[in-house]
């Protein structure tokens, strides 16, 4: 069975327009600088074709990537059953406080292709958004780390998808 890519709609959109862009302007520009490099003569020692060749493998990966995360895509809909409203799910902000060290910080609760770190958006498959999943407003809820068990107080539970 394919690993299904939870998604939301949002960036479905934005992989959808990735897609068209790479199958369409990004595979032009490719193929120009091939035929460029190929007209530099002898292939078996020509640089730029072999680096042409490489960005074409590249740019086919990439598309094969993205068509296979569109094809397994679920979609996070807003429209949750009322059990879910006001627990932490997919496409939640969580407003949490650390109780080790009393900081506030604010969470998204996103699928593992929209997850990065650095913008706050934490994975549902990620030790965090696992501990998150399904508690609400109030809960305290501790989370497995390599660096030990880090305890959090949810204070808020916002859907945002």
């Amino acid at each position: 069975m394919a690993k299904e890519f939870k998604l939301t709609s949002i960036r479905l959109a934005e992989l959808e327009q990735e897609l068209h862009y790479l199958k369409t302007t990004r595979e032009q520009e490719v193929a120009e600088h091939l035929k460029e490099a190929r007209s530099f003569g002898d292939l078996s020692e020509n640089s730029e074709y072999d680096e042409a060749k490489n960005e074409q493998a590249q740019l086919y990966g990439r598309i094969a990537e993205v068509e296979n995360i569109l094809a397994h895509a679920v979609i996070i809909d807003d429209e949750e059953a009322d059990d879910t409203i006001g627990r932490v799910g997919l496409g939640c902000t969580v407003r949490v406080r650390d109780l080790d060290t009393n900081e506030i910080e604010v969470y998204a609760i996103v699928g593992s292709q929209e997850a990065n770190p650095m913008e706050l958006k934490i994975s549902d498959d990620s030790p965090f958004g696992r501990a998150m999943l399904g508690k609400a407003a109030g809960n305290t809820v501790e989370v497995d780390a390599p660096m030990g068990v880090l305890r959090f107080e949810i204070l808020s539970v916002e859907r945002t998808v």
